[in-house]
């Protein structure tokens, strides 16, 4: 076993962001009951305790069972209640069913990630370098389940008329008061690169860096506003069949959407319970289809991913309402700024651009190969994080993606419109 003095600081930076990523998943949960942490509220959302485990098996299966000779399973029989999608790691529990896994306990889980954790830390100092890739894209996907795991508890206790709050809003630090008008700000234009070709973490969909020709464009100075969201409504949005897509105005109808999700009158139900909705802080909670409709409404456009990325590669991607604790999170207004608000942190920006493989992508091999690569169909990009996005995991080059009619998550809308 290395001696502490012999461990590199890159394996002992990782040692750290791997606790701290653990504890605070943790402390997410700290205020649930097993009951809370056990159901699920729909085939989308995931019980709490399902992310906690999940995230263990991903560190027990590919860094525990890959990369340290001898190393025996916690369980053997998690794998299969735990995997999520990896037809290379065998059967699994069907997802639609998570939440009739009551067993194992809450405690129980609690107990297996911190034999994991133990056997992790361990282990570290003596991993050969192939192994600690998986590490990092192991802290990387808890991450991902840390923001799932806050929508998903919202989306429960969403569903229960005594509108619980997770946390008390009182613990809210980062609104801000003043209205910010919506400005114009002209982007890049020509050939630019985009994707990820530099140092640092990127998931395998985020390249190979290429180059992408951008017309003359703008993009809007910040999200959509609940307070223009409202005015979208007033003026019949919802009731309009010219401003939406084929796809979308058949989801409006057979769903009877008539709002955003989570929203009622004009009260909105977020992880402090029910609360005002805030006129200047940006809309969520909106699908694709909804997002397309209000630009055709506005008399603009989505913005494409390559505009976005090319007009966020100037900016701090830790910037911006992103969470670092436990506590309520909910988008708040920008300040009145003439440059790009918003970028990073308070809500996902739909783009138009469909989730599709950058020209050269091969999916990486094995079992991890399956990450991202085999969801490119149906799906269309994300950019920016929200404000249930852990500081530290963005990058201008990351892309989320969603199906058009998903709207549990943090997702809002920017505006463009060519030039």
């Amino acid at each position: 076993m290395a001696s502490q003095t012999d461990v590199s600081p890159i394996t002992n930076a990782l040692a750290q962001r791997f606790a701290a990523t653990r504890r605070l998943s943790l402390d997410l949960v700290a205020t649930l009951s097993d009951a809370d942490a056990s159901a699920q509220s729909m085939p989308d959302a995931s019980p709490a305790k399902w992310h906690l485990a999940h995230t263990t098996w991903f560190f027990e299966t590919f860094v525990l069972r890959d990369h340290v000779p001898g190393y025996r399973l916690f369980d053997d029989r998690y794998a299969y209640l735990f995997n999520s999608y990896y037809e290379a790691e065998g059967p699994r529990h069907a997802r639609p069913q998570r939440g009739l896994l009551t067993r194992p306990s809450l405690d129980d889980i609690r107990m297996w990630r911190a034999h994991v954790d133990t056997a992790v830390q361990t282990a570290l100092p003596d991993l050969p370098p192939a192994a600690l890739t998986p590490v990092e894209l192991g802290i990387q996907h808890e991450q991902q389940h840390q923001e799932l795991l806050l929508t998903d508890i919202k989306h429960l206790f969403a569903q229960n008329p005594l509108g619980p709050a997770v946390w008390e809003k009182t613990a809210i630090a980062s609104e801000v008061a003043q209205f910010s008008a919506m400005k114009w700000i002209e982007g890049k234009v020509g050939v630019v690169a985009v994707g990820h070709g530099g140092d640092g973490f990127a998931f395998d969909c985020e390249g190979p860096r290429h180059d992408s020709l951008l017309a003359p464009h703008a993009l809007a100075s910040r999200p959509v506003s609940n307070g223009e969201w409202q005015q979208f409504i007033a003026d019949g949005g919802y009731h309009t069949p010219s401003l939406w897509l084929s796809d979308g105005w058949a989801w409006v109808q057979s769903e009877s959407i008539e709002a955003p999700a989570y929203w009622d009158g004009d009260r909105q139900f977020t992880l402090a319970g029910w609360q005002a909705i805030d006129p200047a802080a940006p809309v969520n909670h909106i699908s694709f289809f909804e997002a397309d409709a209000f630009a055709s409404w506005a008399g603009a456009r989505l913005p494409t991913e390559f505009e976005w990325e090319a007009a966020a590669a100037r900016l701090d991607p830790a910037s911006g309402q992103q969470f670092d604790a436990a506590g309520p999170v909910q988008p708040a207004a920008a300040a009145d700024d003439a440059d790009l608000q918003q970028m990073f942190g308070s809500v996902w920006e739909w783009t138009g651009s469909a989730y599709r493989p950058y020209p050269g992508f091969r999916a990486a091999p094995g079992a991890v190969g399956e990450y991202n690569g085999k969801f490119m169909s149906g799906q269309f990009v994300l950019r920016g994080g929200s404000c249930a996005t852990p500081r530290g995991h963005l990058r201008a080059s990351y892309r989320n993606f969603f199906y058009p009619h998903q709207r549990w998550q943090f997702t809002g809308v920017r505006l463009a419109k060519d030039l």
